[in-house]
């Protein structure tokens, strides 16, 4: 049985251009996509003052047809979540999908209702991978902003090699293969704290590796780890990279001509208790213009 590609509406600018978004990744999936309206416990009154249940089929109705209309071969279906808490009927919806798309709009601006709280909460507990989508940075927040940002040339994937995984991995050598583009690799460090006051050798020499010599090692490890995937991928370009700094500030810098940008989310983290975001998935999540795909992984 193939899964769909599943997209919450909430009619804001960002979540139509998600749903489109979520069409072209169908596409390169050959999967369905599904359209799902999810209504808030107290849903606001729909512009004009029309009957809701009308305007939610109007929405999935009309947002349906326009995107069979502009991609000829998508099977599309629709679907309302009405009576359950809105972040469960995500999470319940992520489940039966090959992976989840919502709107997002960072830190700008007021959100819709599936781009604040309700989003970061599917995205801290899914089990499936969730993209989030801005709106095209020129037309976010304007009536009929339905088109999502507009792509780069790389897919870039933010991997910690302290804890290499294949969930992450996998999902980001797809996504570049499918798109026929470079995967750029970001794996910033910092040294240890002991390590930014190298001694001198008048006061007997380096005792500890050189930042340089970490820089090396870090290097030969990351490319070490790459090696299957390369294999396993001949035809992606990989661009590996090893910057010393912030985690979170090197892929926001590493990602301003990406199409979609990677990360992680460990299912557990640490003495933390429940589902929760990691704070270079959050920093991604609110400052990243690009789709970002957040991955759970072991």
């Amino acid at each position: 049985m193939n899964h769909p590609v599943t997209v919450g509406l909430d009619g804001s600018p960002e979540s139509l251009a998600s749903a489109e978004w979520a069409a072209g990744e169908a596409l390169r999936r050959r999967l369905p996509l599904r359209l799902v309206h999810v209504r808030p416990p107290a849903p606001p009154t729909p512009p004009g003052g029309v009957d809701i249940h009308h305007w939610e089929e109007k929405l999935l109705r009309e947002n349906r047809e326009a995107l069979e209309q502009r991609h000829p071969g998508l099977s599309v279906t629709t679907g309302h979540i009405t009576d359950q808490d809105p972040v469960h009927a995500l999470l319940d919806a992520c489940d039966a999908a090959e992976l989840l798309v919502l709107g997002s709009r960072g830190l700008s601006g007021m959100a819709g209702f599936l781009l604040g709280s309700v989003a970061m909460a599917t995205v801290a507990r899914a089990a499936k991978p969730v993209v989030l989508v801005r709106a095209a940075t020129a037309g976010a927040g304007a009536p009929g902003a339905a088109t999502p940002a507009p792509e780069g040339r790389e897919v870039v994937l933010g991997w910690d090699v302290r804890h290499p995984n294949d969930a992450l991995v996998e999902f980001a050598f797809d996504a570049a293969e499918r798109r026929g583009v470079p995967l750029r690799v970001v794996s910033a460090w910092a040294p240890a704290p002991a390590l930014r006051y190298e001694p001198t050798a008048a006061a007997g020499g380096n005792l500890e590796p050189s930042t340089e010599e970490l820089a090396r090692e870090r290097a030969e490890t990351l490319e070490g780890l790459l090696r299957p995937w390369r294999e396993a991928h001949p035809g992606v370009e990989v661009i590996p990279g090893v910057p010393l700094g912030s985690a979170g500030r090197e892929l926001i810098e590493a990602a301003e001509d990406a199409s979609l940008v990677v990360v992680g989310r460990r299912r557990t983290s640490g003495l933390h208790i429940g589902p929760r975001l990691g704070s270079v998935a959050h920093a991604v999540l609110h400052h990243v213009s690009a789709p970002v795909a957040v991955v759970p992984h072991d």
